[in-house]
Protein backbone atom coordinates (compact mmCIF):
# COMPACT_ATOMS: atom_id res chain seq x y z
CA UNK A 1 0.00 0.00 0.00
CA UNK A 2 2.82 2.37 0.97
CA UNK A 3 4.68 1.56 -2.24
CA UNK A 4 1.54 2.25 -4.29
CA UNK A 5 1.13 5.64 -2.55
CA UNK A 6 4.76 6.51 -3.27
CA UNK A 7 4.26 5.68 -6.94
CA UNK A 8 1.11 7.80 -7.06
CA UNK A 9 2.92 10.74 -5.40
CA UNK A 10 5.77 10.43 -7.92
CA UNK A 11 3.38 10.45 -10.87
CA UNK A 12 1.60 13.51 -9.47
CA UNK A 13 4.91 15.32 -8.98
CA UNK A 14 6.01 14.52 -12.52
CA UNK A 15 2.70 15.80 -13.85
CA UNK A 16 2.94 18.92 -11.66
CA UNK A 17 6.36 19.78 -13.06
CA UNK A 18 4.88 19.70 -16.57
CA UNK A 19 1.66 21.55 -15.76
CA UNK A 20 0.72 24.38 -18.13
CA UNK A 21 0.40 26.80 -15.18
CA UNK A 22 3.73 28.14 -13.92
CA UNK A 23 2.30 28.53 -10.38
CA UNK A 24 1.62 24.77 -10.26
CA UNK A 25 5.14 23.99 -11.51
CA UNK A 26 6.56 26.33 -8.88
CA UNK A 27 4.61 24.71 -6.03
CA UNK A 28 5.54 21.25 -7.24
CA UNK A 29 9.25 22.08 -7.40
CA UNK A 30 9.03 23.53 -3.88
CA UNK A 31 7.30 20.38 -2.62
CA UNK A 32 9.92 18.15 -4.24
CA UNK A 33 12.70 20.15 -2.61
CA UNK A 34 10.96 20.09 0.76
CA UNK A 35 10.77 16.29 0.65
CA UNK A 36 13.82 15.19 -1.39
CA UNK A 37 13.62 11.88 -3.19
CA UNK A 38 16.31 10.56 -5.58
CA UNK A 39 13.57 9.51 -8.01
CA UNK A 40 12.94 13.18 -8.79
CA UNK A 41 16.52 14.14 -9.71
CA UNK A 42 16.33 13.17 -13.37
CA UNK A 43 12.99 14.90 -13.85
CA UNK A 44 14.16 18.08 -12.14
CA UNK A 45 17.22 18.27 -14.39
CA UNK A 46 15.15 17.49 -17.46
CA UNK A 47 12.74 20.28 -16.56
CA UNK A 48 15.57 22.77 -16.00
CA UNK A 49 16.51 22.42 -19.66
CA UNK A 50 13.10 23.52 -20.95
CA UNK A 51 11.40 25.54 -18.17
CA UNK A 52 10.55 28.99 -19.61
CA UNK A 53 10.00 30.86 -16.32
CA UNK A 54 13.04 32.15 -14.46
CA UNK A 55 11.53 31.88 -10.98
CA UNK A 56 10.46 28.28 -11.62
CA UNK A 57 13.96 27.40 -12.86
CA UNK A 58 15.36 28.90 -9.68
CA UNK A 59 13.06 26.70 -7.60
CA UNK A 60 14.08 23.65 -9.63
CA UNK A 61 17.71 24.46 -8.84
CA UNK A 62 16.85 24.85 -5.15
CA UNK A 63 15.10 21.47 -5.20
CA UNK A 64 18.20 19.86 -6.73
CA UNK A 65 20.45 21.37 -4.04
CA UNK A 66 18.30 19.61 -1.45
CA UNK A 67 19.34 16.22 -2.79
CA UNK A 68 22.75 14.58 -2.11
CA UNK A 69 25.52 16.08 -4.24
CA UNK A 70 26.82 12.58 -4.91
CA UNK A 71 23.61 11.94 -6.86
CA UNK A 72 23.02 15.30 -8.51
CA UNK A 73 26.53 16.38 -9.56
CA UNK A 74 27.22 13.48 -11.98
CA UNK A 75 23.88 14.12 -13.71
CA UNK A 76 24.52 17.85 -13.91
CA UNK A 77 27.98 17.25 -15.38
CA UNK A 78 26.32 15.38 -18.22
CA UNK A 79 24.03 18.38 -18.79
CA UNK A 80 26.86 20.89 -19.21
CA UNK A 81 27.71 19.01 -22.41
CA UNK A 82 24.16 19.29 -23.75
CA UNK A 83 23.51 20.83 -27.16
CA UNK A 84 20.68 22.86 -25.59
CA UNK A 85 22.00 26.19 -24.28
CA UNK A 86 19.47 26.45 -21.45
CA UNK A 87 20.41 22.97 -20.24
CA UNK A 88 24.07 23.98 -20.06
CA UNK A 89 23.32 27.31 -18.41
CA UNK A 90 20.99 25.94 -15.74
CA UNK A 91 23.26 22.98 -14.97
CA UNK A 92 26.18 25.36 -14.44
CA UNK A 93 24.01 27.61 -12.28
CA UNK A 94 22.98 24.63 -10.15
CA UNK A 95 26.57 23.41 -9.82
CA UNK A 96 27.55 26.87 -8.54
CA UNK A 97 24.82 26.61 -5.90
CA UNK A 98 25.88 23.13 -4.83
CA UNK A 99 29.52 24.22 -4.64
CA UNK A 100 31.09 20.76 -4.97
CA UNK A 101 34.61 21.35 -6.26
CA UNK A 102 34.72 17.93 -7.84
CA UNK A 103 32.80 19.62 -10.64
CA UNK A 104 35.70 21.98 -11.42
CA UNK A 105 37.21 19.94 -14.31
CA UNK A 106 33.90 20.35 -16.18
CA UNK A 107 34.31 24.15 -16.27
CA UNK A 108 36.21 24.16 -19.54
CA UNK A 109 37.58 27.04 -21.58
CA UNK A 110 34.88 26.22 -24.15
CA UNK A 111 32.15 26.86 -21.57
CA UNK A 112 33.83 30.01 -20.28
CA UNK A 113 33.78 31.36 -23.84
CA UNK A 114 30.48 29.78 -24.91
CA UNK A 115 28.80 31.64 -27.77
CA UNK A 116 25.58 31.88 -25.74
CA UNK A 117 25.84 34.76 -23.25
CA UNK A 118 23.68 33.06 -20.61
CA UNK A 119 25.81 29.93 -20.71
CA UNK A 120 29.03 31.95 -20.48
CA UNK A 121 27.70 34.03 -17.58
CA UNK A 122 26.67 30.89 -15.70
CA UNK A 123 30.09 29.37 -16.38
CA UNK A 124 31.83 32.49 -15.03
CA UNK A 125 29.80 32.38 -11.82
CA UNK A 126 30.37 28.66 -11.38
CA UNK A 127 34.09 28.99 -12.06
CA UNK A 128 34.76 31.53 -9.30
CA UNK A 129 32.88 29.32 -6.82
CA UNK A 130 34.56 26.06 -7.81
CA UNK A 131 38.12 27.13 -8.70
CA UNK A 132 40.69 25.27 -6.57
CA UNK A 133 43.01 27.32 -4.38
CA UNK A 134 46.05 28.43 -6.35
CA UNK A 135 44.41 28.27 -9.75
CA UNK A 136 42.80 31.71 -9.56
CA UNK A 137 45.45 33.48 -11.72
CA UNK A 138 44.97 30.97 -14.54
CA UNK A 139 41.20 31.39 -14.32
CA UNK A 140 41.60 35.17 -14.38
CA UNK A 141 43.66 34.88 -17.56
CA UNK A 142 40.95 32.82 -19.27
CA UNK A 143 38.17 35.15 -18.11
CA UNK A 144 40.11 38.16 -19.35
CA UNK A 145 39.77 36.85 -22.91
CA UNK A 146 36.07 37.74 -22.60
CA UNK A 147 36.62 41.39 -21.67
CA UNK A 148 34.65 43.72 -23.92
CA UNK A 149 32.14 41.02 -24.77
CA UNK A 150 28.41 41.67 -25.10
CA UNK A 151 26.09 44.27 -23.62
CA UNK A 152 26.22 45.89 -20.17
CA UNK A 153 24.65 43.00 -18.26
CA UNK A 154 27.11 40.51 -19.70
CA UNK A 155 30.04 42.82 -19.02
CA UNK A 156 28.84 43.39 -15.45
CA UNK A 157 28.63 39.63 -14.89
CA UNK A 158 32.21 39.19 -16.07
CA UNK A 159 33.45 42.08 -13.93
CA UNK A 160 31.77 40.63 -10.86
CA UNK A 161 33.31 37.23 -11.53
CA UNK A 162 36.77 38.74 -11.90
CA UNK A 163 36.41 40.95 -8.82
CA UNK A 164 35.36 37.88 -6.81
CA UNK A 165 38.82 36.42 -7.50
CA UNK A 166 40.46 39.35 -5.71
CA UNK A 167 43.89 40.92 -6.21
CA UNK A 168 45.14 38.10 -8.43
CA UNK A 169 43.30 39.73 -11.33
CA UNK A 170 45.37 42.92 -11.27
CA UNK A 171 48.24 41.79 -13.57
CA UNK A 172 45.73 40.40 -16.05
CA UNK A 173 43.70 43.62 -16.04
CA UNK A 174 46.82 45.76 -16.44
CA UNK A 175 47.72 43.74 -19.52
CA UNK A 176 44.19 44.13 -20.92
CA UNK A 177 44.34 47.90 -20.43
CA UNK A 178 46.90 48.02 -23.26
CA UNK A 179 44.73 45.97 -25.63
CA UNK A 180 44.13 47.39 -29.12
CA UNK A 181 40.34 47.04 -28.73
CA UNK A 182 38.88 50.10 -26.93
CA UNK A 183 35.99 47.99 -25.58
CA UNK A 184 38.45 45.62 -23.93
CA UNK A 185 40.45 48.52 -22.49
CA UNK A 186 37.36 50.24 -21.10
CA UNK A 187 36.02 47.03 -19.58
CA UNK A 188 39.38 46.26 -17.95
CA UNK A 189 39.62 49.76 -16.47
CA UNK A 190 36.06 49.60 -15.16
CA UNK A 191 36.69 46.20 -13.60
CA UNK A 192 39.83 47.40 -11.84
CA UNK A 193 37.91 50.38 -10.46
CA UNK A 194 35.23 48.05 -9.13
CA UNK A 195 37.95 45.99 -7.47
CA UNK A 196 39.30 49.11 -5.75
CA UNK A 197 35.86 50.51 -4.92
CA UNK A 198 33.20 47.77 -4.70
CA UNK A 199 30.55 50.38 -3.88
CA UNK A 200 31.06 52.14 -7.20
CA UNK A 201 28.27 51.42 -9.66
CA UNK A 202 29.22 49.58 -12.85
CA UNK A 203 27.50 52.17 -15.04
CA UNK A 204 29.60 54.93 -13.50
CA UNK A 205 32.78 52.83 -13.72
CA UNK A 206 32.28 51.93 -17.37
CA UNK A 207 31.41 55.48 -18.42
CA UNK A 208 34.48 56.80 -16.60
CA UNK A 209 36.57 54.08 -18.24
CA UNK A 210 35.26 55.05 -21.67
CA UNK A 211 36.32 58.65 -21.05
CA UNK A 212 39.77 57.50 -19.99
CA UNK A 213 40.12 55.40 -23.16
CA UNK A 214 38.90 58.28 -25.31
CA UNK A 215 41.52 60.56 -23.76
CA UNK A 216 44.19 57.98 -24.46
CA UNK A 217 45.25 57.40 -20.85
CA UNK A 218 44.76 54.67 -18.29
CA UNK A 219 44.24 56.80 -15.22
CA UNK A 220 42.53 60.05 -14.43
CA UNK A 221 45.77 61.64 -13.37
CA UNK A 222 47.62 60.93 -16.63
Amino acid sequence: MTMQKQDTDTIRAFQGLEDSHSSVRLRTAMAVGTTPDPRFIGKLIERCAIEPEFYVRDMLTWALTRHPASMTVPELLNEVRSERAQARSQALHTLSKIGDRQAWPAITRALLSDADDEVARSAWRAAVVLVPEGEEPELAAVLSTQLGRGERQTQLSLSRALVALGEVIVPTLRAAITDLDPRVRAHAIATERLLRDPDAGFEFAIEEAKRVVALGSTSREE
